[in-house]
């Protein structure tokens, strides 16, 4: 990796996971209590020694930007000439801001030049996985390779919102279709599934800026990797496959895009259970995040009907349960959970206080919200879509400005939530 240069894409909108991004960036967005999404591709980074990271951000990026300076500026060492480092759109080479992701790339292109890498792995933000980029490069050095994508098995049934891929038996790409409503391409490993791009990249730097300086001088152009730069690569340059390598150690691969609030509601009820299939507690490949100076969790009184308990779930530095109980959810730090309160299978995110007597139940509770003595959360859909934001699926999301007791909620804000 001495070598070896990574660009992170951070800089995605996320409207899918509106409103948790309407003030924050998707990547910023709380991950299993007391991470954030883009801590498992950062952590892969680290656990992959990838240690010279480019982090374009672009958006609603102050809290993400907080993150990372807190909490990934001492990982490396920056004497050596490793760096995590930000990279917000400056308008060198344009006057707009980034208009796709290989446009992203193109406007960093000086910042790129000047760290002389002789490869460049793209990376997104947006995914929870487990992946050393390590077997990846080595792959790309062995075999020749000038551009190298990570793909991924999946049903036929999933391909409209991936890339396809047609990979011949040596691993050879030969094809390459953005987001089609259905293909008839097959992988030649899994006949049954479908090969996709996960979004990863390696490229001989020698290949890839060429093709950026070409492609932004292409008024036609999308200006993406998926639509753009990856198929006019083909049969010009050698394209190879990778097939992902899971290092989460479980029998399926584990690769989540968390863009949805389904999607992020899931995987983070997935991780408080008995059993989960994403393992934060893998002591080979840990997930590292900025550290939190707060005091230990505490579970108070022990009465009849005033137990303070959480059962299958996580709960995070600073925490008090008092005599309130607590299933199947995700507690993040400095939260109050007070005396009688019920939730389930919820996610709370930090410094929110939940009043006595309180039922909530599939709901998301942003930051800094406090929940009255006896309110009522996800039992009643039509009652819940008075106040807050309530999914297709019906999980409830309650965020300062949905709380009609903290804050009254505008007409147009509600017109602007049914278009979400």
């Amino acid at each position: 990796m001495k070598d070896t240069l990574g660009v992170l894409l951070a800089g995605g909108a996320g409207e899918r996971l509106f409103p948790l991004t309407r003030d924050r960036a998707k990547p910023a967005v709380p991950f299993a209590g007391q991470y954030r999404i883009i801590d498992s591709t950062l952590s892969n980074c680290i656990n992959s020694d990838l240690r010279r990271v480019y982090i374009l951000t672009q958006y609603k990026a102050l809290s993400l930007n907080r993150h990372i300076r807190e909490g990934w500026g001492t990982v490396v060492a920056n004497e050596l000439g490793e760096f995590i480092e930000i990279l917000p759109p400056m308008q060198r080479v344009s006057k707009n801001w980034y208009t796709g992701t290989a446009d992203a790339v193109y406007q960093n292109i000086y910042s790129i030049g000047s760290e002389e890498p002789k490869y460049v792995i793209i990376l997104s933000g947006d995914h929870i996985y487990k992946m050393n980029y390590g077997r990846m490069l080595a792959q790309h050095k062995d075999s020749g390779a000038e551009v190298t994508l990570a793909t991924l098995p999946i049903s036929p049934d999933e391909v409209s919102a991936f890339g396809v891929v047609e990979i011949a038996h040596n691993g050879d790409v030969t094809g390459f279709v953005e987001k089609p409503k259905e293909t008839n391409i097959r992988s030649p490993f899994t006949p049954d599934m479908v090969d996709v791009s996960m979004g990863i990249y390696i490229f001989n730097t020698d290949v890839l800026i060429p093709e950026l300086l070409k492609d932004a001088e292409n008024p036609d152009s999308k200006h993406d990797f998926g639509h753009d730069i990856l198929p006019k690569l083909l049969g010009r340059f050698k394209v190879q496959a990778f097939n992902f390598v899971d290092e989460n150690k479980t029998k399926a691969l584990y690769w989540r895009d968390v863009g949805t609030l389904e999607a992020y509601y899931e995987a983070n009820m997935d991780v408080a259970g008995v059993s989960p299939t994403f393992n934060l507690y893998d002591k080979s490949w840990p997930m590292r995040t900025r550290p939190y100076q707060y005091p230990p969790a505490k579970f108070v009184f022990g009465e009849p009907g005033r137990t303070g308990m959480a059962i299958n779930s996580i709960v995070c530095s600073g925490s008090i349960v008092s005599g309130a109980v607590v299933r199947n959810s995700v507690v993040s730090h400095d939260v109050r959970v007070n005396s009688y309160a019920d939730v389930d299978s919820s996610i709370v995110f930090s410094h929110v206080n939940i009043g006595r007597h309180c039922r909530i139940r599939h709901a998301i509770l942003d930051r800094d919200v406090h929940i009255p003595d006896g309110t009522v959360i996800g039992y009643d859909p039509n009652e819940d879509k008075k106040n807050y934001f309530v999914s297709a699926s019906g999980i409830t999301v309650v965020t300062r400005d949905y709380s009609v007791y903290e804050n009254p909620v505008s007409p147009d804000f509600l017109q602007q939530r049914e278009v979400w």
